[in-house]
């Protein structure tokens, strides 16, 4: 943060945004019912289980509801 946005989409919102911190945690469902049967530290994933390597921050528009990462309204917002 610390740079202006703007949403690409409805593109005049220029300051009404939602910051969204996105926390993952690996988890093991159980297939027939969709309960945790296990949670996994980064230390403890199967081979089979990816580490999330997405953004830690998306970017809702406050006004048409928009949510992408963060460097595309913050590329816009260059303009």
């Amino acid at each position: 943060m610390g740079v202006p946005y703007r949403c690409p989409n409805c593109r005049t919102n220029r300051s009404r945004f939602n910051i969204i911190k996105q926390v993952p945690r690996a988890v093991k469902l159980d297939p027939e019912t969709g309960t945790v049967m296990e949670e996994y530290t980064t230390e403890q994933l199967s081979p089979l289980h990816f580490t999330y390597k997405g953004p830690e921050v998306k970017i809702q528009c406050g006004v048409c509801g928009l949510i992408e990462e963060e460097r595309t309204f913050a590329k816009f917002g260059e303009k």
